[in-house]
């Protein structure tokens, strides 16, 4: 059964999500590590969500252990603090919201265009660490297709929202002239990169990059910009300071930023790159991802039915390719089946001295033909909820057993569920 736990900026607070992001990459092998029931893992932590993506066998799943209790020992969080700030999806319901998530319907910035990177990194990762099962392989891997349709069909990925982009309209009210102003990056990142062409989109032509872990100089050459290792000095120099690391700890704290010069600081990083007390500097103003989330736009200004309604389309598609799946191994038994009685057929054949190549080729052809429309009738079952059907059909007249978890006849009918609840939330 899929399961995912998800912590975002609707149904938790900044301190929260700030916490379960410091837990890092290991999260999906301790999550594994703790119950022989999570058969896969897969994290999704970004700016403003936590997820945990999982494949848990029910039957081994020990009593009175729940995903809940897993996650907390995993995280360090409390069950008390995760039970008012994480909700559970489970099976059918897992499927359409994936899909929203990384087709950014379900994000601050609705359209945003880095979550689809982030979750095709987030199964990079489970499979680099060996935590991705087959199933959720499959499941993030029809997300990031129908990402990429989102992106390239509907006008929701065309706008090139971001939260970046939308830190820099909240800032542009202050800057009267983007050639002229200095800007700090502190993060070599993908995030970081980004940052670097939404401020070149603005004009920006003097951006100076500070790396905590010493990677500024490659960054720089890569981006054609400037380098410094000195962060006290370039955040004296410049006019807005722009954080997008990975670091746990804060990288801007108060003992790096002189006071006096009026200066913004924009905090894009979780857990926070920037200390709160340095937002009580004097001439210092701090935008950090609690207040850029408040600002966003309603969903209703940017979101697009067309975007949802594919969302809608790919997950009643998936259903029914996973629906086929059930089916697929009756269709194997009944071909074993059928070529055992034509492989026992054409050694009688040969003993007989009736044999010819001609003959065998005809036999063949015949149970191609012959197994030609059972298979399809079988795609058409399993599609509409019916697999079933198909095995006990399979059973009764050739006496051939299919094991039963092969079969699940709710599949389409649950995605088709899922994506009707879906169509009400858009």
């Amino acid at each position: 059964m899929l399961v995912c736990l998800t912590a975002n900026h609707q149904n938790a607070n900044f301190a929260t999500l700030e916490k379960l992001s410091v837990s890092g990459a290991g999260t999906a092998q301790s999550l594994m590590n703790q119950s022989p029931a999570i058969t896969g893992a897969v994290v999704l932590a970004t700016c403003n969500r936590f997820e945990a993506y999982l494949d848990i066998d029910e039957n081994a799943q020990p009593a009175g252990i729940t995903a809940v209790t897993l996650l907390s020992d995993a995280t360090g969080v409390t069950p008390e603090e995760l039970a008012e700030s994480v909700t559970m999806l489970r099976g059918d319901a897992v499927i359409p919201h994936l899909f929203s998530v990384s087709s950014g319907l379900k994000s601050v910035v609705i359209g945003e265009d880095e979550i689809a990177g982030q979750v095709r990194r987030s199964l990079e990762q489970a499979r680099e660490t060996g935590t991705v099962s087959p199933n959720l392989e499959r499941l993030f891997q029809s997300a990031s297709r129908t990402s990429r349709g989102v992106k390239t069909r509907t006008a929701i990925g065309q706008a090139g929202r971001s939260m970046v982009r939308l830190a820099l309209e909240l800032a542009a009210s202050r800057i009267a002239d983007w050639t002229a102003t200095r800007v700090l990056l502190i993060g070599t990142g993908q995030y970081a990169a980004t940052t670097v062409a939404a401020l070149r989109d603005r004009g920006s032509e003097n951006i100076t990059v500070f790396s905590p872990s010493g990677r500024a100089s490659q960054f720089a050459v890569r981006q054609s910009v400037s380098a410094t290792t000195d962060l006290a000095a370039a955040i004296a120099d410049a006019d807005i300071v722009i954080t997008c690391t990975s670091y746990n700890e804060p990288v801007v704290t108060t003992d790096v930023v002189s006071p006096g010069k009026r200066r913004l600081v924009i905090d894009l990083g979780l857990p926070r790159n920037v200390h709160p007390s340095v937002g009580h500097v004097d001439g210092v103003d701090l935008l950090d991802l609690e207040t850029i989330g408040l600002h966003a736009p309603l969903e209703e200004l940017n979101a697009t039915n067309e975007a949802h309604n594919m969302v809608i389309d790919a997950v009643a598609e998936y259903g029914a390719e996973t629906a086929e799946r059930t089916t697929a191994s009756a269709v194997v038994a009944l071909r074993q089946h059928v070529f055992s009685l034509l492989e026992a057929e054409v050694d009688r054949s040969k003993k007989r001295g009736t044999w010819s190549e001609e003959s065998e080729s005809s036999l063949r052809h015949l149970v191609g033909v012959l197994l030609h429309t059972p298979s399809v009738r079988a795609r058409e079952l399993a599609r509409q909820g019916e697999g079933q059907s198909f095995v006990d059909a399979l059973s009764a007249l050739f006496n051939i057993t299919v094991e039963a978890e092969n079969v699940n006849s709710r599949t389409v009918a649950g995605a088709d569920a899922a994506a009707e609840a879906e169509q009400k939330l858009a």
